[in-house]
């Protein structure tokens, strides 16, 4: 199954954490649940014009949480953690 190259990547993950990775060549994307890291490779060299060296993946798992005394499950998502190469970034606008 193929999945078209901007249905890949989901949003950028801009949280504090992960911007201090941004000087290691580090950047976090949320991907679709059922994205490999050969897909978010290609979709992150081909849409933000870098070279990728590595692609880590992480299943996050829901959280419980509580809206007006009913329980509910946020849903589960996936992140990708991708380092580029030295001297190049991604710029987010």
């Amino acid at each position: 199954m193929s999945i078209h190259l901007y249905d890949v990547i989901e949003a950028p993950a801009i949280t504090e954490k992960g911007s201090k990775q941004w000087e290691q060549g580090k950047y976090f994307f949320r991907v679709r649940k059922n994205a490999t890291k050969q897909d978010v490779k290609k979709a992150v060299e081909e849409i933000y014009h870098v070279n990728v060296l590595r692609v880590n993946t992480i299943s996050v798992k829901g959280k419980w949480k509580r809206l007006r005394y009913q329980p509910g499950k946020t849903s589960d998502w996936k992140k990708a953690i991708v380092t580029i190469k030295a001297g190049q970034k991604i710029e987010f606008a």
